[in-house]
């Protein structure tokens, strides 16, 4: 029987029905590209947005919560969904993938099994152990005092992980050891992250450029999409604690063509090999985060899902219909399928709330959006938004838009990014003004 009582089998499906799961940018962005697509009819989007909820092409937005997997799956049936896209993190690891499926919904994303290459660190540290894949050298901590006596005794730079989801936000990189015993007692004794900071890792800090790996999986076959470069640090020059992402910009040039076979050969293929071979087949988006070393890449974390803003600048360069490659990934075809990019390049900003990643105001009222989605070459992507009953759109977040600009360079997308962001005003509105700088 499939959620709700109905009978998986019951059920016919509709390949052009889709429901996308979560409520940032990244889901709006999804939902964008898949209104594109010939194959498509209607779309809902569960939560959604204020942007989401008012955007043509989309069916609707749907009052459910991503961990209300009763209420998806039966959504889903009732509603004849032939694709189920997840977006976030959360309900792939707490295992919406795996209900879908009991519920013979087709779904573009990881079993939970899958999903604990991003939801536990320590997960994802022994498998890249198991498979050759290369890493920063590491140790995983439950206890204080352990993982004090390790960090006193580091003839190196460090980085503490909380080995869980905390949503971006899990990550220090301690200048003085007495900033790293601060973390580990915010960690793992005052539980500022919850559970998801019960296990810590303690690494050694790898130098170099960073770069965002994305490729389309089908649990054996996969797709690389152009590289993206996200910007975690809150303020320019990469100053302040890390966010979920100010911006990102693709495709890199740090990536060349040599550098693009190396990571296909070392990372990605070992690692999509690696999970089938552990009876764990990865189907969605395996998001592989690096730093590109003197010695070669190393893999800072494996995601399980598109990133957020990463998906805001690599989905405008999609040529081929997202549509297809996503159910292509869901039935194990993609090895026949197309994936082509157009030419040019895109940057995305992130509007945020000021505060963030700390204390907020919400419900400030935003100003200037069909401005900013008027201009040549610009796309507003609402992230933490909402309608009041007025149809005044709302700040409900502390990411609150993405503004990404296309154009034939990286200087050129970055101007119509900028023009966009600059043409819209919400109270405390605070933003990033170096995204993308560095290739110019």
């Amino acid at each position: 029987m499939g959620a709700g009582g109905v009978t998986a089998a019951a059920v016919t499906l509709d390949p052009s029905h889709i429901l996308i799961v979560g409520r940032g940018g990244r889901e709006h962005a999804l939902a964008w590209s898949l209104a594109k697509s010939p194959t498509v009819t209607r779309i809902w989007v569960a939560p959604g947005n204020g942007g989401i909820a008012v955007m043509g092409g989309v069916a609707g937005t749907v009052a459910l919560q991503e961990d209300d997997f009763p209420g998806l799956t039966a959504f889903a049936q009732n509603n004849r969904i032939g694709l189920a896209v997840i977006g976030p993190e959360a309900p792939l690891a707490a295992g919406l993938a795996d209900a879908f499926a009991a519920a013979g919904i087709p779904c573009f994303g990881p079993s939970k099994d899958a999903a604990q290459l991003e939801g536990s660190k320590a997960f994802a540290k022994d498998f890249m152990l198991r498979h050759a894949i290369p890493t920063a050298r590491h140790a995983v901590f439950r206890d204080l005092a352990s993982a004090i006596d390790h960090v006193r005794k580091a003839d190196h730079p460090i980085v503490i992980k909380a080995s869980g989801l905390a949503a971006g936000k899990g990550v220090v990189l301690p200048e003085t050891t007495a900033e790293a015993e601060l973390a580990l007692r915010q960690m793992l004794t005052a539980r500022i992250f919850g559970a998801a900071g019960d296990e810590v890792l303690i690494e050694e800090r790898l130098v170099g450029p960073e770069a965002s790996v994305l490729a389309f999986c089908d649990g054996q076959t996969f797709s690389l999409m152009p590289i993206a470069q996200d910007h975690k640090r809150v303020f320019d020059d990469d100053k302040g604690p890390n966010t979920g992402g100010m911006g990102a910009y693709a495709p890199a040039p740090v990536v060349g063509r040599a550098l693009l076979a190396e990571i296909r050969q070392t990372i990605m293929a070992p690692a999509l090999k690696g999970m089938a071979a552990e009876g764990m087949p990865f189907v969605g988006v395996l998001y592989a985060g690096l730093m590109l070393t003197k010695t070669g890449p190393r893999v800072i974390e494996f995601n399980c899902r598109f990133g957020d803003p990463e998906t805001q600048v690599i989905l405008p360069l999609l040529k081929s219909d997202l549509a297809t490659v996503l159910r292509a990934c869901a039935v194990g075809a993609l090895e026949s399928t197309e994936v082509a990019w157009l030419p040019g390049s895109a940057v995305s900003v992130v509007a945020a709330s000021g505060g963030y990643p700390g204390d907020y105001a919400k419900g400030c009222r935003i100003t200037g959006l069909d401005d900013a989605a008027a201009l040549a070459g610009t796309h507003v992507f609402h992230a933490g938004t909402r309608q009041d009953a007025d149809g005044h759109v709302l700040t409900d977040g502390g990411r609150v838009l993405s503004v990404t600009g296309i154009g034939e360079t990286v200087a050129e997308a970055s101007a119509r990014a900028y023009a966009g962001i600059e043409a819209i005003a919400f109270d405390c509105l605070h933003y990033r003004r170096d995204i993308g700088a560095k290739t110019l």
